[in-house]
Formats: C-alpha cells, sequence, structure tokens
C-alpha cells in the first residue's frame, strides 16, 4: 500500500452525487414534505443508539403516568439520505436524527441533539432528572459525558471495528483501549451507585445505557462482547441488564416507526 502524503489542501474526491451520500458540505438536498400526526410531539428519528434514547425517554414518561406524553414517531431512513429533506433540515439543520417536534406549543418547538431532547422532555415535565442542585448537576455532568465520549464508541471503535472496509491495527487499537476506559470509569462509578448519577434513575441512564449498556449486552456490535471481554466490567453488566428489564426501556425498543411516504 502506497504511504498517504498529506496534500497541502484537502480536496473531496467522491463524486457520489446519490442524496445519501456524505459531502463537505450541510444544507438540505432535495424538497421533502414530512407528515404531521395530532400526538403532542413529532418523533423523526431511527432506532440507532441515539435514536433510541428518545423513544424510551418518552415510554418512560407514560410509565410515570405523564399526561401529553404521547408521540408520533417516523422513520427517518438515513442510508436513503432522508436526513437531507428540506423539512428535516428546518428542524435539524445539522441533518442528524433524531428530532423532535413539541406541537403543544405555540409556535412550535424544534429540539435536536438527543441530549438537548432528553433535558427538554425531563425539564418540561419534571421527572427523571433531580430538583436539587447537586443531584441535577451530578445527571447534567454524566449527561454530557455521555455526549461528548459517545463518538468514541461509535465513530471510533464501531466504525474501525465493524465497518471499515478492512481491518487496520491503528485505529482499532486507538478505540478500543479508549472505549475500553470508558467502561473501566463507568464500572467503577456504578460500584458504589445503583444508577449513573446516584441513587436515582435519571436520562443520564437513559443517554449512557443507549450505547454503553447496549454494549455491554452486545447489542451494537457482532463479536464486540469477547473483544471487549465485557466479563470483566461486572457493574456495568448488572446495570445494563436492570435497565433493560424496565418496562418503558422495552417499550422504547419496540415502539413502531410510521413511513415518511405514507
Amino acid at each position: 500500500m502506497a504511504k498517504y502524503e498529506l496534500p497541502d489542501v484537502w480536496q473531496w474526491e467522491d463524486e457520489n452525487s446519490n442524496r445519501s451520500g456524505n459531502r463537505p458540505t450541510a444544507g438540505e438536498r432535495f424538497e421533502q414534505k414530512l407528515p404531521v400526526g395530532d400526538k403532542p410531539f413529532q418523533l423523526y428519528s431511527l432506532g440507532t443508539p441515539n435514536g433510541i434514547k428518545v423513544t424510551i425517554m418518552l415510554e418512560e414518561l407514560k410509565e410515570l403516568g405523564v399526561d401529553g406524553a404521547d408521540y408520533d414517531v417516523y422513520t427517518i431512513n438515513i442510508g436513503q439520505g432522508d436526513q437531507f429533506g428540506s423539512d428535516f433540515v428546518k428542524i435539524n439543520p445539522n441533518s442528524k436524527i433524531p428530532a423532535l417536534v413539541d406541537q403543544g406549543q405555540s409556535p412550535r418547538v424544534e429540539i435536536f441533539e438527543s441530549g438537548s431532547i432528553l433535558l427538554y422532555l425531563a425539564e418540561k415535565f419534571n421527572k427523571l432528572i433531580p430538583t436539587d442542585v447537586h443531584g441535577r448537576t451530578e445527571t447534567l455532568n454524566w449527561l454530557f459525558w455521555q455526549i461528548g465520549a459517545g463518538p468514541y464508541v461509535g465513530g471510533g471503535f464501531g466504525h474501525f471495528f465493524a465497518y471499515a472496509p478492512e481491518p487496520m491495527k491503528y485505529p482499532i487499537d486507538r478505540f478500543t483501549m479508549e472505549t475500553k476506559r470508558q467502561l473501566d470509569l463507568l464500572d467503577k462509578v456504578l460500584a458504589d451507585r445503583a444508577y449513573i448519577a446516584g441513587d436515582a434513575y435519571t436520562i443520564a441512564d437513559i443517554a449512557i445505557w443507549s450505547w454503553y449498556g447496549r454494549l455491554a449486552l452486545g447489542k451494537l456490535y457482532e463479536g464486540s462482547y469477547q473483544f471487549l471481554n465485557m466479563d470483566e466490567y461486572t457493574h456495568v453488566l448488572e446495570w445494563a441488564k436492570r435497565i433493560a428489564d424496565r418496562p418503558g426501556v422495552q417499550k422504547g425498543l419496540a415502539v413502531e416507526y410510521k413511513s415518511i411516504e405514507d
């Protein structure tokens, strides 16, 4: 293999013209009319680790008896480029799922980024986030930790372990080391706590479980459980299994997505 030489100025060489291909530019690529149901919340998403955070959150709110947490959920097929349609880009100019619309507000509120959506819903209904300054701050510490740390697991470890065209030692070693460091951190924290931020289940657990809990249970990347030697993270495993048994989590994972083409 020829040694890669850094150019003075990087140039994009992929001439892929389909609407789903990655490009070094942002913005809409085609006209789109997203469906709008009659429920208070309209969720445009996909069952990815970031996407399931929101369906789990909404189902947990319903399990708590919250009035007004009903939602319509529509598939945004990122493989087909739905996230670059004009209506979706108006909600999320960054063209990533999930995106949520609260049409119970006037004018409607548009929320993007999974952490922002979790925080919005927690504050709107005063659920799954502590009200005392210490508990709230610890919950937000860990919520934002996940947002910052997650790309190492998804775009880093997951990409090079499961999706890259061929195995490459340097990136796999780099991102496996960081993923295991993060798992070790969580394991040490959960040795002394029932949940990520303390004694209570919060939005921090929802955010972190959707990535690290699913990873711990072998649900993200085939073969990763053995590769990462997950058996050594006993506290993470116990926490992950306990959260997986929650009715709200199970319903959030099993939700039926509607097509945006109907």
